[in-house]
């Protein structure tokens, strides 16, 4: 403790919390957010939906099973900065590559350990998420809460062109199994072929397409809906990925050119993509949903999911239309969790089935997906 470097989280409100340095020096800015995650650190590390954000880990103790290189859901890590209550500096785990210190530092990734957690949490949960700001250079109160409040929010921000890849490219790993040795093996290629947009596509939502029989090509969020057309897919995959929904305005256009002529999976970011496109309406939440333990009720089945989450946006259902219905619903705050349309092959969810970190209760809709190409096949 006594070699450890001081830091401080200081909020956009003036909140200030104390703490040591682990990962890199220096600063980072971002909203600050609370997942309620117990495990998976290292998948919330890399989920490219974090652009823009300070991630706060509620569980109190982080990095005790450590980090690896298969464990990851993005190519790198996109999140700002990273808030623990404590960090284990000695991981046991026989996959362990690293420590969480060793792993941030080696990203450059500013974290803070140290943190009353359970306070931060509780003040996000009351005043609203807000800019924050985690330092080691400056650790006075009155300068980091100036400058945190000054800070940018996520409203009216594109960051998806931030995460979305370059260029298109075929993915065609599967789900993992131990019986291969523990890694991702390489699935068969599928007879559906699936064209995903990539707005910070998660590894695991590919994998678990590829296990449903996919054939996956990902292209970025700027292509043409007519270039996907051309390509003649069986269907159309709308990833999740970061920030305000309302402000990727060319991703909307490009969905509302693909309505109706091909079937159309969402997941997060791709389900608010495509509400929007089919002329709905969304708003941000007070302090967003993320972790792997909201209820979620399936309308047309009456069961309830235990489901992962990472959103900060929410559609709101009345400003769609009568033609799209509302298929799952959140039993905390009533939000809307997913929605199908009447007329079209489309449907989405808020959620993410494909858990990583999470429970897998709401998998089944990637096979959905596939009865729903079959249904309208070419």
């Amino acid at each position: 403790m006594q070699n450890r470097t001081k830091a401080i989280l200081t909020l956009a409100d003036g909140r200030s919390f104390p703490g040591w340095s682990v990962g890199a020096t220096g600063e980072a800015l971002g909203e600050v957010v609370f997942n309620t995650s117990l495990m998976g650190y290292q998948e919330v590390l890399t989920d490219p939906s974090y652009r823009g954000q300070i991630v706060t880990m509620t569980y109190p103790l982080i990095g005790n099973y450590g980090l690896n290189a298969e464990d990851v859901e993005a190519g790198q890590i996109f999140l700002a900065g990273f808030v623990v209550h404590e960090d284990c500096p000695y991981p046991s785990n026989w996959r362990s590559r690293s420590s969480l210190h060793q792993y941030l530092s080696h990203h450059g990734i500013v974290g803070i350990a140290g943190v009353d957690t359970r306070a931060l949490t509780r003040h996000i949960r009351e005043e609203g998420a807000q800019t924050g700001i985690i330092s080691t250079l400056d650790l006075d109160l009155r300068s980091t809460a100036r400058r945190a409040a000054a800070y940018p929010t996520l409203d009216g921000r594109d960051l998806v062109r931030e995460v979305t890849c370059a260029a298109p490219y075929d993915w065609t790993e599967t789900t993992w199994s131990m019986k291969d040795g523990g890694g991702p093996p390489s699935g068969e290629n599928g007879g559906w072929y699936v064209v995903a947009y990539d707005y910070g596509i998660k590894r695991n939502i590919m994998r678990n397409l590829v296990r449903a029989g996919c054939r996956v090509e990902v292209v970025p969020a700027s292509t043409p809906a007519e270039a996907v057309l051309a390509r003649n897919p069986d269907g159309i995959f709308l990833s999740n990925g970061p920030g305000d929904p309302a402000a990727v305005g060319y991703a909307i256009d490009e969905v509302k050119t693909l309505l109706g002529r091909k079937p159309i999976f969402g997941i997060c970011l791709g389900h608010q993509i495509l509400c929007l496109a089919l002329g709905g309406k969304t708003y941000k939440l007070k302090y967003g949903h993320h972790g792997g333990n909201q209820p979620v009720m399936d309308l047309t089945t009456q069961k309830v999911e235990i489901t992962a989450q990472n959103h900060g946006y929410a559609v709101d259902l009345d400003s769609m239309g009568g033609d799209v219905v509302c298929t799952h619903l959140n039993l905390n705050d009533r939000t809307v969790e997913g929605m199908v349309h009447r007329q079209m092959p489309v449907f989405s969810v808020q959620y993410h089935p494909e858990a990583s970190p999470g429970p897998h209760d709401a998998v089944y809709l990637f096979a959905r997906f596939v009865d729903l190409m079959a249904r309208h096949g070419n």
